[in-house]
Formats: C-alpha cells, structure tokens, sequence
C-alpha cells in the first residue's frame, strides 16, 4: 500500500506533534506570554497511536514525533515504546524526534532503549547568553549534557539551526566546526512565516541562498546524494567531518519532492506546513468512526494536498500562516 497525492508524490512520512507546551519561548517559534491549548483539546497518546496505525497501515514509513517540546508530554516514552514495536510487524521502518535538547539527558538512554536511533536538535546558537536571549530564559547547559548523553548511547544527533538576521548568521562558521567536532551534522533552516511572534518575520529573514554563497567560497562545498527523508540538501567539505544540510523553503522550496503530512497536537492533519487547509481528526476518532473511515479521509486529504506552499516575507505582505510553529512542530 502506498499513499500518493493528486501530483504522484509518494507520501511515506509522518510529523505527529504531540503537545502545544514546550518549556522555552523561542522567539521565531511563540510568544513570550503564550496562551497554550486545554488539555482536553490534545489528542490522547492512545487516538494518536490509533492516528499513527491507520497511516502506517497505509504506507507511512517514518514517523517524526514533534511539539512543542514532545519530551515534555506525560508519557510519551510509553507511546514511542508502542510504535516501536510495530515496525517488526507492519512497514514502519523509523522513528524519530524533534527535540530542543533540555531534557534529553533525562531521558535519552530510555529513547534508544525503545528504538529512537536518530535525534534532531533544535539549537540556534552556542552562545551561553545569545541562547538565554532567543529562548527566553534556557540554559544551554543543560542542552550540551542532554547531546553528550545522546551520543554516548549512540543516538546519532543532528543540529537544526534556524537563521536569524542580525542574531546568529555572524556565527555560522563557528557552528560549523563545533558540530564539525563533534562529528555531528548541521542544518541550517530559513525563518518561515508562521504566524507572528513578538518580532516581525520580514526583520529575522535572512536568504539562505546568500548564506550558501558565502559559506561556499570557505568551504568549497561538494553536493552528495544523501537524505534523512526530509527537504534538506546536504553538503560534505574537506575542512569538516560532518555533512552540512540547508532547508530554504522560500529561496529554493522543495515542494515538488514532497513526502511528508503533518499531524497537530489537536488532530488537524495538514497536508502542507505553507498551507492552512486541514482535515480534523479528532472529532472523526471522538465521534467513533471506524477506522476504514479514517482510512478513507487520510486519502482524500492527500488527494487535495497542494502543489506547494505559499510562503512569503516582505514588509507588505500579510500572508503568514495562521498558527505558531509549536503547533505542527516544523
């Protein structure tokens, strides 16, 4: 069984955000005083299984467990121990997280025991203060010990690091070689217009064409055929030891390799992060549907799936997306 959407892209991945709630308040990402969801409006760890089986049943084969912060759901380690358990017996061959990195010393050994084999880390800066500044009051400390214990229970872990104007694109390098040894990759990500934080999208924009050129010119970057299953092109350099990806939706998108839906906390499956149309599943799985019904919405969702997003940033255009990024988690 294959998902495929009305332009013939195969649909094999999955981004299930798991809670609204994080415990930073990053600046591209919420506001510094958010107004999170009742808890009555998240999906239970069991309607979000029952989500997860019925994609997996229909051809889904990565599924990227995302928030908010996912490691601070009530137990979540009891839902990634379920599905791991299914990909000895249906097509699911992995899964994954999207972490912050505060809590990951926590529970990092509990991830790998229960089939978590690859980490992406939100990190933005390795600077101390600039990190206490763009998430409000984190301690990046805590963020270092959490990838430390990743690593030494051969998680493997790679960076995302979004691109800020006038905030961290002057410390670029500096990423590169730190994560260079450590010999874990780095992905550089555009700011993407979700809806507004205390700062204005146009003022964190910056062109990751332009930071490519520059970076380029040092690094003498050689493309490889490489992917983690998600949009980002990746680089290797004789300088480093690591591989160096960029996602740059709004320079350069990648809409037409496509192959990912995402869930939100709430049960709304968008089939495109640039997009605002959604299907609500919560209220399907709240009314008793069955799950051939489910079955059947998950494929007209993906036959309206959009030919691509509509991401703009400019001092005129008002045409962000109407939720904060912690809603789908990316």
């Amino acid at each position: 069984m294959q998902l495929i959407d009305q332009y013939l892209r195969k649909v094999n991945y999955l981004r299930v955000s798991v809670t609204d709630r994080c415990d930073l308040r990053c600046v591209y990402c919420m506001k510094e005083k958010m107004q999170f969801l009742p808890r009555k409006d998240i999906l239970t760890l069991e309607e979000i299984e029952r989500l997860c089986d019925n994609f997996i049943e229909l051809g889904v084969e990565k599924i990227r467990l995302t928030g908010g912060e996912p490691l601070v759901r009530n137990d979540i380690i009891k839902l990634i121990e379920k599905l791991n358990t299914k990909k000895e017996k249906t097509n699911l061959k992995e899964i994954t997280l999207t972490t912050n990195g505060t809590l990951l010393k926590k529970y990092a050994k509990l991830l790998k025991l229960n089939g978590i084999n690859r980490i992406n880390v939100s990190l933005d800066t390795i600077n101390p203060k600039k990190y206490n500044k763009i998430t409000r009051f984190g301690n990046i400390e805590k963020v270092f010990d959490g990838i430390n214990e990743a690593l030494d229970n051969n998680i493997k872990i790679k960076i995302n690091t979004v691109v800020i104007k006038d905030f961290n694109e002057n410390e670029i390098e500096e990423l590169i070689n730190w994560t260079s040894n450590k010999k874990i990759d780095l992905t550089f990500i555009e700011v993407m217009p979700m809806e507004e934080t205390d700062i204005s999208r146009e003022y964190q924009f910056i062109s990751l064409s332009d930071t490519f050129s520059k970076l380029d010119k040092i690094y003498n970057f050689s493309k490889i055929d490489y992917s983690t299953g998600g949009p980002a092109r990746f680089y290797t350099s004789d300088l480093v030891s690591n591989k160096i990806g960029f996602i740059s939706p709004l320079t350069n998108n990648f809409c037409a390799s496509c192959n990912r839906v995402r869930i939100s906390s709430t049960g709304k499956l968008f089939m495109c992060l640039g997009q605002n149309d959604f299907v609500d599943f919560r209220e399907i799985m709240r009314k008793d549907y069955s799950d051939d019904y489910i079955k059947e919405k998950i494929k007209f969702a993906l036959n309206i799936k959009p030919k691509q997003h509509d991401f703009m940033i400019g001092e005129k255009i008002n045409k962000y997306m109407k939720r904060h990024m912690n809603v789908t988690g990316g």
